[in-house]
């Protein structure tokens, strides 16, 4: 018997922010919480469904399943992403991909006081040996993976990063970030949750947002770079943890120097 033919998504009328489109690409601002293609089980509400309502052309191109997609972004991580419109601009991007050429930038809130500067983790990654649903740096099948990082700023029990992905392994950067002991604040599978209940705001998602994307445009050959900004979710957290930080530089300064302390 042969097995079923894959449901394939519908086409729903919603919302996409849209960063650029031509003929050839269309650069999108993920919000968190959006799947971006289906699964089993799940063959609605996704950026696909919206996507080919948006541009019905998109059928077929790389594939039934997901149409258009060259990469993704975890559900609740938000941010750039770049969709082919055409088979050309498909094979084109993949290859991109594969041979590391596209430049992406990503900003996590991070748990605990970060030391140094900058730096970079080089971990190579690969399946959880018992966790079929996790990927770890232990692992019988690994891959090698490299993520730079660098200080933006810091707050009492977090630290913001600018993250430059070297490799795109499947949960990289939040399993670099878990393994040297900084989860990404809120994430539900690499500890960041349980860590979220000590900050002082509620967290309502990973802390995890693809900034900036550069490629060459797989038409023009022009170098193009975009960037979608921190979403309001985010910038709550952070600008919690800031008021926070800035309440207890108040409360541990002397009396006398209270009146020249300001706040920017």
């Amino acid at each position: 018997i042969p097995p079923p033919e894959p449901v394939l998504s519908e086409p729903e009328p919603h919302d996409i922010d849209i960063l650029y489109e031509d003929t050839h690409i269309i650069i999108i601002n993920k919000e968190p919480g959006l799947v971006v293609h289906p699964a089993p089980g799940h063959n609605k509400g996704t950026l696909v469904n919206r996507l080919l309502y948006h541009c019905p052309e998109l059928e077929g191109i790389g594939g039934k399943l997901r149409p258009g997609i060259v990469h993704r972004l975890d559900k609740d991580t938000s941010g750039t992403m770049v969709v082919a419109k055409n088979d050309a601009a498909h094979i084109n991007l993949a290859a991109q991909f594969k041979s590391r050429k596209i430049k992406k930038i990503y900003l996590a809130l991070v748990h605990g006081v970060v030391k140094s500067e900058s730096g970079s983790i080089s971990l190579p990654i690969g399946r959880h040996p018992s966790d079929r649903k996790k990927i770890s740096t232990v692992s019988r099948k690994s891959r090698s993976a490299k993520t730079f990082w660098k200080v933006i700023e810091r707050f009492n029990g977090a630290t913001f990063l600018e993250l430059d992905l070297k490799t795109g392994r499947t949960h990289q950067i939040r399993v670099h970030c878990a393994a040297i002991n900084h989860p990404i604040v809120g994430d539900p599978v690499y500890g960041g949750k349980k860590a979220a209940k000590k900050l002082p705001t509620s967290v309502p998602r990973q802390m995890l947002h693809a900034w900036q994307l550069e490629f060459t445009h797989p038409a023009t050959g022009e170098v193009m770079s975009f960037e979608s900004p921190i979403p309001q979710d985010m910038e709550k957290v952070i600008e919690m943890l800031r008021n926070n930080a800035q309440a207890s530089l108040l409360s541990n300064r002397e009396p006398d120097n209270l009146s020249s302390y300001e706040i920017s």
